[in-house]
């Protein structure tokens, strides 16, 4: 492994310093693209007004209609967590701003995804609205032709909203909400579909305020609302820019408070963990899982239950079963990983790509196993299940590694091998595609003839950005606290800094972890590399973050291994 430093602009983290942050989170954030504190900063009062995207007003319009006209409105939500996030936010702000509102969702292994002709005609004969007159898309929607389509002859509206990219032509919706299309001029394009989603009650809240200035809109407040924002943000790994940082910063406020989702704080309790001390890789590595391990593997309205409860015994019977579900989604998934390892064995040099597929696989599954084999092999990574509903179909999920845009790639693909692919949507780190069981081989081999005809051989090295050379002397429990304090995620990496150390003792701890005893000049330091059972070198150039470590009362700067030079 090759450990990157990262460029310092140094008049950006000396200015920063003078300004008051400590010298080591000036570079750091230096090194981030930061320029002022200010866009550290996680207030509220920062956050982008809503008027700059595209079609807003034309979409909170038709839902101020809506709701003076009684009219019912369904929302079409996804079945991952930022899905199920922007439909329980949608469902909640909706009906505190006097919508007959409920949704309806896909099922991933009968509907497949999206707002299609099939889902609408579950619509019509909704359970709890009948038919509904006003379709809203939550996290989906952009590539809905054919679904939307059929919604307008059986006489519906369509509103969508959605932040993946549109393909070539947008969809006849009555209006789209999306940062992505062609001609918004929203400064961040990184909204999740939750994010869009808040917007839209925002814009649509003002509105309502202006016109009933004593109506219910005067009393939504809309903050209490931002944990779902915050859960889907991270979970759906988008870039966390100034003005998702402080989306999800606000949403940890909430949650930690105790006045968000009831659903969320008992996620958190079921899977052990404290909520009050929340911070933002829990939403993505405790709360998010089991969210989408729901929709992976039962059915998403589960999860979406969880997150509209607003009693505390229901909510906690729900986040039971969640944790039950994630619980086998586990022992599948590792069922599969060791699978398509073993099919690949080792990859032949000069290879650019990996591509699996197996009929037997749970298609609800194979995103994390692209996922996995992509941070395994260091390329883009496919992984294709047969699917349940029509065995001559495969569905399949892609992941990427930085520098390859996987749609774009796919879109590619589709131009040069038209009817290769049948379906396909996503963005620049994940895609999900489905095309014909024969189609698979042939899929793998002209991916790897695109990737090779486009990529820069040096992509594919591996390699760990740091933020350069610290002395862990200089790292006290203070410092810790303030790297804690902050949002870090996609695209605003949490700190990982290097060293050279001498290594005293390591042995494994707990199956799979190597427990580390270090030194650094007359300094020792304990350290531990979670999932690495290889021993390191009597002396190593390590990739280490500090983390605090609480045991029988006494709190300590441990150190994280996340990776070794050579």
């Amino acid at each position: 492994m090759i450990l990157e430093p990262r460029p310092v602009p140094v008049e950006a983290a000396q200015g920063l310093e003078q300004a008051g942050l400590h010298p080591v989170l000036a570079r750091v954030f230096a090194a981030r693209g930061v320029r002022s504190p200010e866009s550290i900063g996680h207030s509220l009062e920062g956050l982008l007004p809503p008027d700059s995207l595209r079609n807003i007003d034309q979409a909170s319009e038709l839902l101020q209609r809506a709701i003076a006209e009684g009219q019912t409105l369904c929302i079409v939500g996804d079945y991952d967590c930022d899905g199920a996030t922007a439909t329980a936010l949608a469902v909640r702000g909706l009906r505190a701003l006097g919508a007959r509102v409920d949704y309806l969702v896909p099922n991933r292994l009968v509907h497949g995804y999206g707002l299609s002709a099939p889902l609408v005609a579950l619509a019509l004969q909704h359970p709890r609205l009948g038919r509904p007159d006003l379709l809203i898309t939550v996290d989906n929607g952009i590539a809905s032709h054919e679904g939307i389509a059929a919604a307008h002859q059986a006489g519906m509206k369509v509103v969508v909203t959605d932040h993946h990219l549109p393909g070539e032509h947008l969809p006849s919706a009555a209006a789209i909400v999306n940062p992505n299309q062609p001609g918004c001029p929203f400064p961040s394009k990184h909204l999740a579909g939750v994010g869009v989603m808040f917007y839209v009650l925002a814009a649509l809240r003002a509105r309502l305020r202006q016109a009933a200035p004593d109506g219910p809109a005067a009393r939504l407040n809309l903050s209490r609302l931002l944990d779902l924002v915050a859960l889907g943000s991270v979970a759906d790994v988008v870039k966390l820019d100034e003005n998702n940082r402080r989306l999800v910063a606000a949403g940890l406020r909430t949650l930690r408070s105790g006045q968000g989702c009831e659903g969320i704080r008992a996620i958190f309790t079921a899977a052990g963990k404290d909520w009050r001390a929340a911070q933002s890789t829990d939403l993505g590595f405790v709360v998010g899982p089991r969210v989408n391990a729901a929709g992976r593997l039962a059915d998403i309205t589960l999860g979406i239950s969880a997150l509209l409860s607003e009693d505390p015994d229901e909510a906690a019977g729900i986040a039971t079963q969640l944790d039950a579900i994630n619980r086998e989604r586990r022992t599948i998934e590792a069922t599969m990983r060791e699978q398509a390892i073993a099919s690949l064995d080792a990859i032949p040099p000069g290879r650019y790509s990996v591509s699996v597929h197996h009929p037997d696989w749970h298609e609800g599954v194979v995103g994390l196993i692209a996922g996995r084999l992509k941070t395994l092999y260091a390329r883009p990574a496919f992984a294709f299940a047969t699917a349940a509903a029509d065995p001559k179909m495969a569905r399949g999920s892609g992941r990427s590694i930085a520098g390859l845009h996987l749609r774009d790639l796919l879109d590619l693909m589709t131009r040069r091998a038209p009817g290769l692919i049948d379906r396909f949507g996503g963005h620049a780190m994940a895609a999900g595609l489905s095309l014909p069981v024969a189609n698979v081989e042939p899929f793998g081999r002209l991916l790897e003839t695109v990737i090779a005809e486009h990529a820069d051989p040096a992509l594919f090295a591996p390699s760990l950005a740091t933020d350069g050379e610290l002395d862990p002397a200089l790292v006290d429990l203070p410092l810790v606290g303030q790297m804690d304090a902050q949002v870090w995620g996609q695209g605003f990496p949490p700190p990982i800094f290097q060293h050279e150390f001498q290594v005293i003792r390591q042995r494994i701890v707990g199956e799979n972890h190597l427990k580390l005893d270090l030194a650094s000049g007359r300094r020792r330091y304990e350290a531990i590399a979670f999932g690495r059972t290889e021993p390191f070198p009597n002396r190593a150039l390590l990739a280490w973050r500090p983390q605090v470590n609480e045991f029988r009362g006494l709190r300590s700067v441990q150190l994280v291994i996340e990776g070794c030079e050579g």
